[in-house]
């Protein structure tokens, strides 16, 4: 025996021996055209779930054959996304690498007479001709097996008989799968619904290639919020920008295996680790998965209490770094808190700050009478007075007390005596100059007591028109 053909049955073989022995691989097969979106990242998680529940492999191989489109900073980052969700791979193949391979069974194709080089003229210039290679269909049912939508029946006549490669050293997209798939000992591919209609096609090339049939599991799409398709060019956005905005890798992934996946029980909130020992594919749905991003914020914030504050606080002054409200951020723990418990992600905190939400942090606003005179139950004057009092009970708050607890401790019984509503809301108000804003506990820990005594007494000359 030769040591080419000794080679292709090495190779041809893997595959199969990965099967007899119940070894689980999988694969996700990106191709470098476009950014790392939220559909691959899922597919790409469900591979690597059910490879690491079996303690098999998770395989990356990016299928980088269309030299016009692919590029290297698009196969980056994917291999980034990859790599930031957590989703490590035990082997990384590039297609492109393998052409050899490909047409080493091109041509034993062609030699048995499964396929043909067919002259055949150019459908954009039917002046001109090209060589195509087409497979011979012997037209017949195809029935395998999904592991979620079962039997599934496909009359390949209709097929006709398939063009597998542009020349003899150019193959099309389902050759180069079927070879690359079988050469790496893939044993379960694991893809979108949309590919469906692809296994037929590439069953047919298995069989002429005498490749085993890997397992095959369907995955539902996933739609945009008009539950019309996701595509990359409709609402698929990259994982990248996800990250950017703030969502931790940890809620993405959590968020993903809830999109077309069910665990069989109430718990939602799952760690990496969780999903792979639990994930199985009786628990994948058929229907396509609505994607939310607003569910995917909840499910970021469930997980942001899973951290430390320092930890939470840390990344929300790294977001704002470039911002003046970091100087306030990093000194008052309170105001840190509140801006972290109403956002979801630091990305929309940064933006709320930027939209100047929170400008009284930075400057003292401009403050109207109309808006210190609490909304019910009170002039002007019986105003004012209150926050008189409130000048003294927190004029002689300590400096070394000045946080959260040790202002609210000094005027909260006079609120709850006079009515909290006539007390704080003019006090706030006073303090940030907006209709909405954190309470004024956290505003005066923020800004300090210097600044907090002098915006009261603003308030007060606003109440007497002065």
């Amino acid at each position: 025996m030769s040591f080419v053909v000794l080679s292709k049955v090495m190779q041809r073989t893997k595959q199969e021996a990965n099967q007899e022995k119940g070894i689980v691989r999988t694969r996700i097969a990106p191709s470098p055209t476009g950014l790392f979106h939220i559909g691959t990242a899922r597919t790409a998680l469900f591979n690597y779930l059910y490879a690491k529940h079996y303690g098999g492999a998770f395989v990356v191989r990016i299928e980088d054959t269309d030299k016009a489109r692919s590029t290297k900073e698009y196969e980056e980052d994917i291999l980034r996304g990859l790599n930031a969700l957590r989703l490590t791979h035990d082997a990384l193949y590039r297609q492109s690498e393998h052409v050899a391979r490909h047409v080493e069974l091109l041509e034993k194709l062609v030699s048995e007479d499964k396929a043909y080089i067919s002259r055949e003229k150019m459908k954009s210039d039917e002046t001109k001709e090209v060589e195509v290679v087409r497979l011979r269909n012997v037209g017949k049912e195809i029935t395998f097996h999904d592991e979620v939508r079962g039997d599934i029946t496909f009359d390949t006549t209709e097929l006709g008989d398939m063009v597998i490669a542009r020349t003899m050293h150019d193959p099309l997209y389902h050759f180069a799968v079927v070879v690359d798939d079988a050469d790496e000992g893939i044993t379960h591919v694991i893809r979108g619904e949309d590919h469906i209609s692809n296994t037929p096609r590439q069953i047919l090339l298995q069989e002429a290639l005498d490749f085993p049939r890997p397992v095959y599991a369907h995955l539902p799409l996933i739609l945009a919020p008009d539950k019309s398709k996701m595509s990359k060019r409709k609402g698929a956005v990259a994982v990248s920008e996800y990250l950017a905005e703030g969502f931790s890798p940890e809620a993405i992934v959590n968020y993903l295996a809830l999109l077309g996946w069910n665990p069989g029980t109430e718990q939602e909130i799952f760690t990496l680790p969780e999903l792979v020992e639990q994930f199985s594919v009786d628990g994948v749905q058929k229907g396509g998965a609505v994607f939310s991003k607003e569910r995917m914020e909840w499910v970021n914030k469930e997980h942001r209490q899973t951290r430390s504050f320092t930890e939470n606080k840390k990344e929300l002054v790294a977001a704002c770094s470039e911002l003046p409200v970091a100087r306030v951020l990093t000194a008052s723990d309170a105001a840190a808190k509140d801006m972290l418990e109403r956002y979801p992600t630091t990305g929309a905190a940064r933006a709320a700050v930027e939209a100047g939400e929170y400008s009284f942090y930075i400057a003292a606003p401009e403050v109207y009478k109309s808006m210190v005179l609490p909304k019910k139950g009170a002039n002007g004057e019986e105003t004012r007075e209150r926050l008189s009092t409130l000048l003294e009970l927190l004029g002689g708050v300590a400096e070394e007390v000045w946080e959260y607890d040790g202002i609210k401790e000094a005027v909260w019984s006079y609120a709850e005596k006079e009515g909290k509503g006539l007390v704080l809301w003019p006090l706030r108000a006073a303090l940030s100059g907006k209709e909405r804003s954190p309470d004024p506990f956290t505003i005066a820990e923020a800004i300090g007591k210097k600044e907090t005594l002098e915006r009261v007494r603003r308030g007060m000359s606003v109440l007497s028109g002065e």
